[in-house]
């Protein structure tokens, strides 16, 4: 006859003790009170990314309304400027007008009449600066 071999004992950790079930009871309330730290951080967390969500979305409007501003303000300045050049152009004509007259005037200062010539000179000087300023510009 074949010897028999019977099988070894399982050696559990699960213990039949009387101690067992309070063990169990509280691991089993470890796990819930760290289960619900978790839910809280998870809510802080979620609350702290819908708060900064918040904040992009109303630093996106800002920014749409700063480049709408923008837009204007420059579109303000070149009516501006162009406006101004317009000015500059009709001012140079309407100075240009007396020094035509001038002209004559610098006809009669060769002729003798040296009073004329001086604001010849100067006029022609503010000329040549307002050329050199439009040029700058």
């Amino acid at each position: 006859m074949a010897p028999v071999v019977q099988p070894a004992a399982r050696n559990s950790k699960r213990n039949d003790g009387p101690g067992s079930g309070s063990e169990l009871r509280k691991r089993n309330e470890e796990l819930e009170k760290k289960l619900k730290e978790s839910l809280s951080r998870e809510e802080k967390l979620r609350r702290e990314l819908e708060k900064a969500w918040e904040r992009v979305r109303v630093a996106e409007e800002a920014e749409e309304r700063l480049c709408s501003q923008l837009g204007e303000l420059e579109a303000e300045a070149v009516d501006q400027a162009r406006s101004f050049q317009a000015r500059v152009l009709t001012l140079m004509e309407q100075l240009s007008q007396p020094q035509s007259t001038s002209s004559e005037a610098e006809a009669e200062a060769e002729a003798g009449t040296q009073a004329a010539a001086l604001p010849l000179r100067a006029s022609a000087n503010f000329f040549r600066d307002l050329n050199a300023i439009l040029n700058y510009v």
